[in-house]
């Protein structure tokens, strides 16, 4: 298959304005003649749903959950990037660009990033007009803290709920559509397949999740941001409901799955405790802004760490990385942590934890200034751990968390599938093998606001649509593979639960396509995941009918996804034979253990085609140019 990434001539300054001028346009009288199916109400398909409403389309807004607000898009606490440069310390929307480039190990498409960039302060702009309660400083101007991978302070946050504030923004435009009549919501809907009339995606099939009933619904277009996988290691920061379905339907409908191996994890969680947890949690990143990471000289060290005097503690992202600190991107931070661990330095009963220090931040600002920055955060670890973050350090170690990989889409978001568009951590185009904190919510807010509204309707304008209804041949046949598929999981009557089987899956994708990787690890995972995935469809428990209120069986369709997914993100890390950003091969690292790229071999988008049950992917290649940010080894030493 031939990629068209379909990026716009010219200067990468002027690309995207070049571009819209270029697209073709829909009458605004015409727009009310087209429907969009937008799956995801997170922060990118409410802010798309929201934004083509109020442009006059149709819009048909599917929600897994019972409400948009559930999304969770409301767990990213730390902030919004934006190149505003109100702090007045050097930033502009090229050193975004250049650090989100550079933060991506190089493996990001560089127009697309630059896009990103220019959108981020109109979002900053849109959102305070929404009403977003921004923190500002004492003058009155949006107040700024820093994050990981760069040296100015560009990220804009509302105390710890950023996220949670941003959505509720995007809500409020979304239903004032839906209270329009231009957007209907469909609540409690998970979309199981994607059906496509003449070669275009023209609709999707759901399961209502509260009746059981399986519904198609017919459109011009489908927008997908449901979110990334990171699910797929069973404990990670997502939420339980957090899923490859929508992606990996619409990846079996021709859809090109892209660099699945780029997951991140996420230096800054709440450690694993045992085996009855389901999920982990998340400390935003933001904390290490005035948090001090570090361990004892010493390991095994029985001392509480209030008695470890300064010369005999290891702050090993400040002595490894003067220039960053402990504002390191997330990859390295991860990385860092899990080697002191590994030699012998952890902290904790389990000893896979460091810690993450306030006392020198409590002595320059007081309980109270601290409070005022990350209140709800320390609020929330407390009762977690039993522990007061105030008085001894956060214990933290890395866990799953964002995924970079996700459907291949052109510069217009659009998927190998005609009509068929991608957004937000769904598609894998912005953030190459590692994001940079507070850009989840910059990518989100980018497509559903800034970016299809003008894409979508360059493909209406220059695509000729038949009408359609769910009558026709090919939503009839996608209904009876989907309740086929259902139908086998409820008959098979084993013996293990789903969970037995999801918590298998994690423990061998975390082990073996975790933070370390190696030829060996993952030749195992992809043989266990083959065999687990066999056992699975013989002996899994689905109790229950498909004609009523069944989490087991949600749970089940997610994780047989997952079961095959997996497969395909240990064998995309086995074919990466190189170290970028979060992923990173034992056997490609520089003496000082740091990720070495092979810019040679490797410098493409691995974009996976499926070719139907037990036959294997095809890879396709898009070739990554690099014209304004040259090329060279990371290093924020």
């Amino acid at each position: 298959m031939k990629l068209e990434a379909n990026i716009p001539g010219g200067p990468v300054t002027e690309k995207w304005e070049r571009h819209k001028f270029e697209l073709k346009q829909v009458n605004p009288a015409n727009k009310r003649k087209f429907t969009v199916i937008v799956v995801g109400t997170g922060l990118a398909g409410a802010s798309a749903a929201a934004s083509l409403g109020e442009l006059g389309y149709n819009v048909k807004a599917f929600c897994i959950q019972d409400s948009p607000r559930r999304a969770h898009s409301i767990a990213a606490q730390g902030g919004i990037n934006a190149a505003h440069n109100y702090p007045n310390d050097g930033d502009s929307v090229y050193r975004l660009f250049y650090d989100t480039v550079k933060g991506g190990d190089f493996r990001a498409r560089e127009a697309n990033v630059h896009r990103l960039a220019e959108c981020s302060n109109l979002i900053i702009d849109h959102c305070v007009a929404q009403g977003v309660p921004f923190g500002r400083e004492y003058g009155g101007l949006l107040d700024n803290r820093s994050f990981g991978g760069a040296q100015v302070s560009r990220t804009f946050y509302a105390r710890g709920q950023t996220g949670q504030q941003l959505l509720l923004g995007a809500y409020q435009a979304m239903m004032r559509q839906v209270s329009k009549g231009s957007v209907k919501m469909y609540a409690r809907r998970e979309m199981l397949d994607l059906v496509l009339v003449g070669g275009k995606a023209r609709g999707i099939v759901v399961r209502n999740l509260v009746s059981g009933e399986l519904e198609c619904h017919e459109a011009d277009a489908v927008c997908i941001a449901t979110g990334g996988y990171g699910n797929v290691f069973y404990l990670s920061t997502n939420a339980k409901g957090c899923n490859v379905g929508a992606m990996w339907r619409a990846h079996k409908r021709g859809a090109l799955l892209a660099n699945p191996c780029y997951t991140q994890i996420h230096p800054t969680c709440i450690p694993v405790t045992g085996d009855y947890q389901s999920k982990l949690t998340l400390m935003s990143e933001s904390l290490r802004n005035d948090g001090r990471v570090w361990v004892p000289r010493k390991g095994g060290d029985p001392r509480k760490p209030s008695d470890i005097p300064e010369s005999e503690r290891y702050y090993f992202l400040e002595e490894k990385y003067p220039s960053f600190g402990n504002l390191v991107p997330r990859d390295v931070a991860s990385r860092n942590s899990k080697m002191v661990c590994d030699n012998g330095l952890g902290v904790g009963s389990s000893k896979r934890a460091v810690y993450l220090d306030f006392a020198d931040a409590i002595k320059r600002v007081g309980e109270s200034g601290v409070s005022a920055k990350y209140g709800n955060l320390f609020q929330m670890y407390e009762k977690i751990t039993d522990e007061n973050p105030y008085k001894n350090p956060m214990r933290i170690y890395p866990a799953s968390h964002y995924t970079m990989g996700g459907l291949w889409v052109d510069y217009n978001l659009m998927s190998t599938v005609p009509g068929c568009f991608v957004l937000g951590e769904a598609n894998f185009s912005d953030h190459g093998a590692n994001r940079l904190g507070a850009s989840a919510l910059m990518q989100g807010l980018a497509d559903g606001y800034f970016v299809i509204p003008y894409t979508i309707g360059g493909y209406f304008a220059g695509t000729k649509l038949e009408k359609v209804d769910t009558s026709q041949a090919e939503f009839v046949d996608a209904a009876k593979s989907t309740k086929a598929f259902i139908d086998r999981l409820l008959n098979i009557n084993g013996k293990k639960t789903v969970t037995e089987f999801h918590r298998e899956l994690g423990h061998i994708t975390w082990d073996n396509v975790g933070m370390g990787r190696n030829k060996a690890g993952l030749e195992k995972a992809i043989s266990e995941i083959v065999s687990l995935r066999e056992e699975f469809w013989k002996n899994v428990k689905v109790p229950g009918s498909n004609d009523s209120f069944n989490q087991t069986l949600e749970n089940a369709i997610r994780v047989a996804d997952f079961l095959e997914f997996g497969e395909l993100l240990a064998r995309d890390a086995l074919y990466r034979e190189e170290s970028c950003g979060g992923h990173f091969r034992d056997e490609h690292q520089t003496p000082e253990g740091e990720a070495k790229r092979d810019d040679e071999k490797f410098c493409h988008v691995a974009a996976w085609e499926w070719k139907g049950d037990n036959k294997s992917h095809e890879l396709n290649k898009e070739n990554l140019e690099f014209e304004n940010v040259h090329l060279i080894t990371r290093s924020y030493k």
